[in-house]
C-alpha cells in the first residue's frame, strides 16, 4: 500500500476515506464552515482542508465526480476529472458545477468528489515524417462502427 501525506489546512476537514474495501476512490469532504450556495449553472471552488504529497512523479491524482451527485442532483466537476499533479501542494479544491435548474446546498463535511491515485506513464514526444500504418489508419470518430 502507497503511503500518501496529508496536511491539514483547516479545522474542520475531513480526512478523505474510502467508503467500504472495494471502493476503488478516497471520498472528498467539504470543508465549509456554513452552506454553500450553487446555483443553477453556477460553478463553486469548494474546499477539502487539505493539501497532499502525492510520493512518486509516476503517480497523479484523479478528483472524479461522486455518481450519486451527478444522477440525483445534477452536480458535476466543473472540468470533468481534475488532475493533482505530483509536485502540487496547494489544497485540494473542488470545482463544482450545478447543471441542474434547482439551487444545491453543500452542508459542511458533505461528500463532495472522489481521489484516485494512478500510476502514469512518463513519456516525450518525438517528431517523424510519418507514422506507422494501422486497419484503422486516420479514420475518425466512429470510423470502427457505431455499436
Amino acid at each position: 500500500m502507497i503511503k500518501v501525506k496529508v496536511k491539514r489546512l483547516r479545522d474542520n476537514a475531513t480526512l478523505p476515506a474510502r467508503a467500504t474495501e472495494g471502493s476503488a476512490g478516497h471520498d472528498l469532504y467539504a470543508a465549509v464552515e456554513e452552506t454553500l450556495l450553487i446555483g443553477p449553472g453556477e460553478i463553486v471552488k469548494v474546499p477539502t482542508g487539505w493539501s497532499i504529497e502525492i510520493p512518486s512523479v509516476e503517480l497523479v491524482g484523479l478528483v472524479f465526480a461522486r455518481s450519486g451527485l451527478s444522477v440525483k442532483s445534477g452536480i458535476v466537476l466543473a472540468n470533468a476529472v481534475g488532475v493533482i499533479d505530483s509536485d502540487y501542494r496547494g489544497e485540494l479544491l473542488v470545482a463544482l458545477n450545478n447543471r441542474s435548474q434547482k439551487d444545491y446546498f453543500v452542508e459542511p463535511g458533505d461528500r463532495i468528489a472522489q481521489l484516485v491515485i494512478v500510476p502514469i506513464v512518463c513519456f516525450a514526444f518525438e517528431e517523424a515524417g510519418g507514422l506507422g500504418a494501422t486497419q484503422r489508419s486516420d479514420g475518425g470518430f466512429g470510423s470502427t462502427g457505431t455499436r
